[in-house]
């Protein structure tokens, strides 16, 4: 028995360990998102709204009940600071927004003193004063100032509460809508 058991003890030693796979490899890739041409002089502001799946971490501009404009990868709110859920109207639209909460703090010269900082706890060191992150092609859902812009897709739910799309689509789904649009956001 002692045979076996340090057999196997040296076995299970010398054996190869699989690498150590990074985060990023161990994230599912989302699928990228996908533009319908063909319909694409026929969604207008009056005709479109727009649907988002939390769970999916998707969004869809859509004309009618059928008719998907963009099919896009998105990355909601994280735990901290959920994306709520409901129906909603864009509120407000605006190209160039930036946060009134995150960003960062910035000396007279335009340095970067503290980055990713939040207005909502952090200070301001003396000689700084604070720059919003930028959010292109904000349109707002929430008075609370949850909406949707351009912003990192890490394929998991990672911003403080708005809809974050990809870069080259934010402009697309920004020209598609008007205030008013509706905006259904889904847990599912």
């Amino acid at each position: 028995m002692k045979v076996f058991v340090a057999l196997f003890i040296a076995a299970t030693i010398s054996a190869e360990e699989p690498p150590v796979k990074k985060a990023s490899e161990l994230i599912a890739k989302q699928a990228p998102p996908l533009v319908n041409e063909d319909i694409a002089a026929l969604i207008t502001p009056d005709n479109s709204y727009v649907v988002i799946s939390i769970a999916k971490q998707r969004a869809w501009v859509m004309c009618g009940p059928e008719v998907v404009y963009i099919d896009t990868p998105i990355s909601s709110g994280k735990r901290v600071g959920m994306t709520p859920t409901g129906r909603f109207t864009v509120l407000q639209k605006d190209k160039n927004h930036r946060s009134s909460v995150y960003g960062d703090f910035v000396d007279g010269r335009g340095r970067t003193v503290r980055r990713g900082v939040s207005t909502k706890v952090d200070s301001a060191p003396g000689g700084t004063h604070y720059v919003g992150a930028p959010m292109k092609f904000f349109c707002r859902l929430t008075g609370d100032g949850v909406g949707f812009h351009v912003g990192k897709l890490p394929g998991y739910p990672a911003s403080h509460g708005c809809i974050r799309s990809p870069e080259e689509i934010a402009p697309l789904i920004y020209e598609k809508v008007k205030l008013g649009t509706p905006v259904e956001v889904r847990a599912d």
